[in-house]
């Protein structure tokens, strides 16, 4: 009589079974590498390009978007007049007003850097806005408001933190995303350098606040995106991070 029990695999469909899996696997890493690289790319695109656009402002005008007080004599707006700042040397969330100037200079940046020229895009921030929206302000590849202010929300090893021109990346930024932008575009520590954390605690410019930079003496836990001698936490895999560009 035949036996007609079930046959097991044998040596050779097994070792096959595994090369399919090992092929299948190493392409979805591979997959994901190819998304994460293409992210960075993306978000330090952004943030060079802003920053480019910036420095023009400042170089063909003598002064700062958002800040520039010609703005409505040398500026052509969608809609007419530009919008004005008051001139006095910083970009601010609330500014003095100055003979009818816009006090939210933060958003009226955008509004000029496109008027300019210096920037793809065309935002229009309205008079007395304080609020960033899809019209008035860019958002970074996580749909999420940047933003340029004078501040001091960035990580810094002086206590306290001086107050400076930035440009902040906006919040949902993937721990990994910052820690490789930082190290291809600066020197890969997040409390100095060019590339800084950053809380990003306007919550009127959309999106949940990071965790708190941690102090000197602070120990590690997790939810935070750096250390405090900058080393990015890349293996705790933080979705909420933020990052500023100084200026």
């Amino acid at each position: 009589m035949h036996d007609h029990g079930q046959r097991g695999f044998t040596l050779i469909e097994i070792v096959i079974v595994l090369v399919i899996l090992g092929l299948l696997m190493g392409g979805v890493m591979k997959g994901q590498e190819l998304i994460t690289s293409a992210r960075v790319r993306s978000v330090n695109a952004l943030m060079e390009g802003v920053k480019a656009a910036y420095y023009g402002f400042q170089d063909r005008f003598r002064a700062l978007p958002g800040d520039y007080v010609q703005a409505d004599k040398l500026l052509r707006c969608p809609g007419g007049v530009c919008l004005r700042g008051n001139g006095d040397g910083v970009i601010e969330r609330n500014a003095a007003p100055l003979a009818g100037s816009e006090p939210n200079e933060s958003t009226l940046v955008w509004t000029h850097l496109t008027a300019a020229g210096m920037l793809n895009g065309s935002y229009s921030m309205t008079a007395g806005e304080t609020v960033a929206t899809d019209v008035n302000t860019p958002k970074n590849p996580f749909n999420i408001y940047l933003q340029i202010a004078y501040d001091n929300r960035y990580a810094d090893k002086m206590t306290p933190t001086p107050n400076r021109h930035n440009l902040k990346s906006g919040a949902l930024l993937p721990v990994e995303i910052a820690a490789e932008v930082d190290r291809k575009a600066d020197d890969g520590n997040g409390i100095s350098g060019s590339f800084r954390y950053s809380t990003y605690g306007d919550t009127a410019s959309g999106g949940n606040a990071p965790a708190t930079p941690p102090a000197p003496s602070a120990t590690y836990s997790i939810g935070q995106c750096v250390s405090d001698s900058g080393l990015w936490f890349v293996a705790e895999g933080e979705a909420n991070c933020g990052a500023a560009g100084l200026l």
